[in-house]
């Protein structure tokens, strides 16, 4: 049966319809927007947020077992913008050589690494990393729809990471981070490969977990994990965005 011409007419209205309907997977993502994406949604957290608390719990394991740590921590971390972080201690256990070289040297680098004019340095944006679309570049993680990034930093940091950036395709935000340290942060071992993963809470992306490996020929291979919970927050209000004329 040959088509009528208003059939034949209809097709290509119908497939560009198709198409600009189509699912993120099955388009480009254009990199510029995405970086440009990224530095926003990084600066935004950085504005909004004013302080918050956060209880996080730290296990250092040894060698490939990760059923019994060697030591442990139970830490409040308290965050304020003008003066970066702080800890409290609430109870720790195991060995004291694990929690004063590797727990508290981490805890005062996090700490050193979140006051006013050194976070600047630490943040995940194209002033401190140069950013490419992964091959692979459309991705689903934790039930959300992400975008891949390779990320590579300017200059050697511990701070700075090698490795892969997951955002959220809608909005930019950090979803998992994933990559070897440019820097060790502890002297007793080589630079440790991390994740940290993040969620929305209160619409700002917070760590949830974190790992970080890392070995050495002496004391063989180290796990860090950091798990946060309980998350009390103090927002800014989110700047206003007026209308541009034209």
């Amino acid at each position: 049966m040959v088509p009528s011409r208003r059939s034949r007419l209809a097709l290509p209205v119908a497939l560009l319809l198709s198409f600009s309907a189509l699912p993120l997977n099955a388009q480009s993502p254009d990199l510029p927007a995405v970086v440009h994406g990224v530095d926003n949604s990084v600066k935004d957290r950085l504005d909004r947020l004013a302080s918050y608390t956060v209880t996080e719990h730290y296990a250092v394991f040894r060698g490939r077992d990760t059923s019994k740590p060697a030591a442990e921590m139970l830490v409040k971390t308290t965050y304020r913008k003008e003066t970066g972080k702080s800890y409290q201690i609430l109870a720790q256990s195991g060995s004291a050589l694990w929690r004063n070289q590797v727990l508290k040297t981490l805890l005062e680098n996090e700490q050193r690494m979140s006051q006013p004019g050194n976070v600047e340095t630490a943040l995940i944006n194209s002033s401190n990393y140069e950013m490419k679309l992964d091959k692979n570049a459309v991705q689903t993680l934790n039930g959300r729809q992400c975008l891949l990034l390779d990320i590579t930093p300017r200059r050697k940091s511990e701070y700075l990471f090698n490795g892969l950036l997951w955002v959220d395709a809608r909005d930019y935000a950090i979803v998992q981070l994933k990559g070897t340290a440019a820097k060790s942060a502890v002297f007793i071992a080589n630079a440790a490969e991390v994740t940290r993963q993040y969620a929305e809470v209160n619409d700002v992306p917070m760590a949830t977990h974190a790992e970080a490996v890392s070995g050495s020929s002496l004391l063989g291979q180290t796990v860090v994990k950091v798990d946060y919970s309980d998350y009390q927050m103090q927002l800014l209000p989110a700047p206003v965005k007026t209308a541009v004329s034209r």
